[in-house]
């Protein structure tokens, strides 16, 4: 058993009918204060390794942002959505597709390995999907609202208002 496989388990259990009543609780929509959070934490933790060259803030906290995508794979797969394998196999795919100058044909479209490329091959992904974009806006201004009240919690506004 890998060491994902083995915490894929660990979180399988927590939410068992008798695991913790906390991770039981959580959906997509609750946790995304914690999917924020931990997001934020891992920039914490990246400008902890470039200004002091100490990785362990980093590691740690990329454990805890792979605990987020975990956690909602595994709710996904609970309410018959996708499973984390689904996952995997969507980011596999898109990564090969998007370099073809690494996996496809050398003498294909977007083979050079440039930004116009890769912004070629997006473009050719998002056909007929262009109306998610429409939701992101609001995205943004949520992730804004969440870190602004992670902050709060965390005590770093006192004194700023």
């Amino acid at each position: 058993m890998t060491k994902f496989e083995e915490f894929e388990n660990v979180i399988a259990r927590l939410r068992a009918p008798d695991g913790c009543p906390w991770d039981r609780a959580q959906t997509h929509t609750s946790l995304k204060k914690t999917c924020i959070e931990e997001a934020a934490e891992v920039i914490c933790g990246i400008n902890i390794l470039d200004q002091t060259g100490d990785a362990d803030n980093l590691k740690e906290e990329l454990g805890d942002l792979l605990m987020q995508v975990v956690l909602h794979a595994r709710i996904a797969e609970e309410e018959g959505l996708f499973t984390m394998d689904d996952v995997i196999q969507c980011i596999i795919d898109k990564m090969i597709r998007r370099h073809p100058h690494v996996f496809g044909d050398s003498d294909g479209p977007g083979t050079d390995g440039t930004k116009e490329s890769w912004e070629e091959i997006k473009k050719k992904e998002k056909a007929g999907k262009e109306w998610t974009e429409e939701y992101l806006p609001e995205a943004f201004e949520e992730a804004k609202k969440l870190i602004d009240k992670a902050k709060e919690r965390k005590g770093f506004n006192r004194g700023t208002e």
